[in-house]
């Protein structure tokens, strides 16, 4: 079976679009690569678990409560 021919958006290169290709669909392996790593560093704030467990309870106290 074969795969069809995709042409990459960012770069202009075509690739194969084979099944549980990381990424976009229109984005060639090595573009996709290149952006998974990009976006994992892009925000430290967003993977830390202290902020994320700060903001979730800034959150709940805002919106639950009792206002005496």
């Amino acid at each position: 079976m074969k795969f069809p021919i995709r042409k990459c958006v960012v770069c202009g290169e075509e690739f194969e679009l084979k099944p549980g290709k990381p990424g976009f669909a229109n984005h060639c392996p090595s573009c996709s690569e290149e952006e998974s790593i990009d976006s994992k560093s892009a925000d430290p704030l967003k993977s830390d678990k202290s902020a994320n467990a700060a903001r979730r309870e800034a959150m709940r106290n805002l919106l639950y409560r009792k206002d005496s």
